[in-house]
Order: structure tokens, then C-alpha cells, then sequence
């Protein structure tokens, strides 16, 4: 052969050869992107903390049998069928007063509900599930050591629920009162997801444990600082990670104004003082929070359930009567009995930390609890289209 035959022959070896170098790399480039594309959000690359993603709110459920059996069993399959980075529920796993007792039983199948989400799954603790335990319509039990058991079924590790946890920060100094002393108040959680800065706290309705059946000081005296201390720790958290926005989700309504005296506690929106003669459990939680809404100046989502009447507004105004353009109240869906499954449905939200507002909140109808106007038949949703 000669020479220049076997430099022909070297350069088609070599160009075949980066030919099918080229094939691999292109292959493996696509591979990686299409994983990446239908991969779930929870296993998804989280370098790019810009990137948008999804999360799921619920909560007040379940508080009927048929809820529990149906309603919930749908809901979850739901938001299951969406690519959510997470899900939180904001507490009451149970109604105020039975028929489901405050038994070991009933956190034991809140535990399996939460672990058949496929997403991390976060949980705050209810007042019907713990500060309305000593009901006797709920069994009589001690409220201080029914916190606790919550505290060992979904707070014993500082891991999220759900079929793929997330670590989370959790509060653990000893600052809460448990049934035999002081105790961590485990059940506050922080994490960041994206530039944006998440914590539960546990503020809890029926007065914040400061009335109803067994009303109890001391335990609210030193929750309540907890809260109140974790929450400002969350907004230094956040301005030290340059989040782009803080959500914050507890179960209680507090009351934020005078205009819902059927759904939550009456407050004049400047001091922020109760005024419809209840003992008042949140108005010291509500002042330091204006205080660090109005120094974050980014966008903050306060979450709740507690009234059972899905609604987003900004009600939070400050001393001198303006309204707090940063903040946005958003109350999660709750039981409706009357209306069987109607209102077992959750919330979606879009979190875009490119965007100015960064929260985007879509309510989610499940089709197969859709009672008072029944989901369209497939025929007629082929023929819609």
C-alpha cells in the first residue's frame, strides 16, 4: 500500500472513529436531557435555583368516613398524576368533635397518606388534632401528650413524609412544653427550594390553646415564643440565602381584620388587637411578623387552613392603616360535609423565582370528587375539544 493510500485509510479510520464518538456524545447529551424533562421534580437537578416548579397545598381534611375512604384516596392519586417538588398539608387531620377519636389509630393513617404522596410531604399539626383532643366528643385525651405522640409519628427524624423525603431544618432547642416538661418543638420546619425559603409553624386555632375545653397558658406562652422565634430566624435565613420570597404555613386563622366574624377572630387591622372578647393567641405573632413583612420588602405567602373557605387576598396592613403590597394570605380548601367530597381538593402553585411576584395559586378541581356539578363524561370532553 502506499503512503498516501495509508494516510486515505488512517483519515476515514479517524473520521469514523470521532463519527461514532460524536453519536455517543450526542446520544448521551439527549438521554440526559430527556431524563432530566420527565424526570419528577424531587429528582430533578436542583443546581439551577431559577428554575420553575410546582408545589401542593392542602389541608382541614379528612373529616367524614367517606371523605377518608374516598374523598382523600382520590386527592392524593390527583396530585400524585402532577409533578409537584413537594406538598404540604396545614393541619386538622380529623373534624372538631369525632366521630374519629384522637386514637393512636387516626395518625397512624395520616402517616400512610402522607408516605403515598409521591413527592416530599409536609405536615404542621391542627388544633383537632391535638389542642381539641381533650373534647369529650374526641376521646378526653390530654392535649399536651397527644402533641407529643405527633411529635414521634411525623417529627422523629428531620426528614420530610412521603415516598421520597427531603431533609428539613428543624427547630430543636427545648423551647416548647410537652406533657412531662420542656421539649423541642420539632414540628417547625424550614427548607429552601429555588431561591425561595419555606417554615411550618405551629399555630394552632381554638384560640391558639387559649380556650375551649382545657385552656392552657403555659404551653401557648412558650409555643408562642418558639413561633415567633423561629419565624424571624426564618426571614434572617432568607435574607442571608438572598431568597426571593418566604411562605410561611401554620393551621390557625388569626384574624387579620374586622370583616369575617363567622370564619376567624376580629381584629382591628392597625394594632392588631382582638376585638370580639376572646382571649387573643396570635396578636403578639401577628406584630413581629408585620415587622419582618415590612423589612423583607420581597414577596411573602402566608398559608393557613382552619376556616374552611378557600380564598386568597392581602389583608395585613400596618399601623398607619396602608396595606402590605408584599404579603398575600392564602387559606387552603377545606371540609365541606354537606357537600360530601366537593370540597376535598387542593391547591397548586406555581413558584417562578424569576418572576416579580414568584407565587402563582391555581386551585385544583379532582374530577372524581366533583359533586354538585359532576366531571363531563369522556365522550363529552372529545367532543368539547
Amino acid at each position: 500500500m502506499s503512503a498516501t493510500s495509508i494516510e486515505k485509510s488512517f483519515h476515514l479510520s479517524a473520521c469514523s472513529t470521532a463519527g461514532r464518538l460524536g453519536a455517543l456524545v450526542l446520544t448521551a447529551v439527549v438521554a440526559t436531557l430527556t431524563i432530566a424533562t420527565l424526570a419528577p421534580a424531587w429528582a430533578q437537578d436542583r443546581d439551577n435555583d431559577d428554575d420553575r416548579y410546582e408545589i401542593g397545598l392542602w389541608g382541614d381534611l379528612p373529616y367524614s368516613t367517606l371523605q377518608a375512604t374516598v374523598g382523600i384516596p382520590n386527592l392524593i392519586a390527583d396530585m400524585n398524576a402532577h409533578n409537584l417538588r413537594f406538598t404540604v398539608h396545614d393541619g386538622d387531620l380529623k373534624a372538631g368533635n369525632g366521630p374519629q377519636l384522637c386514637d393512636d389509630a387516626l395518625y397512624a393513617t395520616a402517616l400512610a397518606n402522607f408516605n403515598s404522596l409521591r413527592a416530599p410531604a409536609i405536615f404542621t399539626p391542627g388544633d383537632n388534632d391535638w389542642t381539641d383532643c381533650d373534647r369529650p366528643s374526641n376521646g378526653g385525651f390530654n392535649s399536651r401528650e397527644r402533641l407529643d405522640h405527633e411529635r414521634q409519628v411525623f417529627f422523629s427524624t428531620p426528614f420530610s413524609l412521603g415516598q421520597h423525603p427531603m431533609r428539613l431544618e428543624v427547630q430543636s432547642a427545648p423551647l416548647c412544653l410537652g406533657f412531662n416538661g420542656p421539649v423541642p418543638c420539632v414540628e417547625n420546619r424550614r427548607w429552601t427550594v429555588g431561591r425561595v425559603t419555606y417554615a411550618t409553624l405551629n399555630i394552632q386555632g381554638s384560640c391558639n390553646n387559649l380556650c375551649d375545653t382545657n385552656p392552657d397558658p403555659a404551653e401557648f406562652t412558650a409555643r408562642n415564643a418558639a413561633d415567633i422565634s423561629w419565624m424571624q430566624e426564618t426571614f434572617a435565613v432568607a435574607k442571608q440565602r438572598n431568597s426571593v420570597a418566604v411562605m410561611l404555613i401554620s393551621q390557625a386563622d388569626p384574624g387579620w381584620d374586622l370583616s369575617d366574624s363567622t370564619r376567624a377572630p376580629l381584629r382591628d387591622p392597625r394594632t392588631l388587637a382582638e376585638t370580639d372578647g376572646q382571649p387573643d393567641g396570635f396578636a403578639s405573632f401577628l406584630s413581629a411578623l408585620r415587622d419582618e413583612v415590612i423589612a423583607f420588602r420581597k414577596p411573602v405567602a402566608y398559608v393557613h387552613g382552619d376556616s374552611h373557605y378557600f380564598r386568597i387576598d392581602q389583608p395585613f396592613l400596618n399601623s398607619l392603616g396602608q396595606r402590605l403590597e408584599n404579603f398575600t394570605r392564602v387559606e387552603t380548601f377545606g371540609d365541606n360535609q354537606a357537600n360530601g367530597n366537593n370540597d376535598v381538593r387542593w391547591l397548586k402553585v406555581l413558584v417562578d423565582p424569576r418572576s416579580r411576584d414568584v407565587f402563582f395559586f391555581q386551585p385544583v378541581n379532582v374530577p372524581a370528587n366533583r359533586t354538585a356539578v359532576p366531571a363531563p363524561t369522556p365522550d363529552r370532553d372529545a367532543h368539547n375539544e
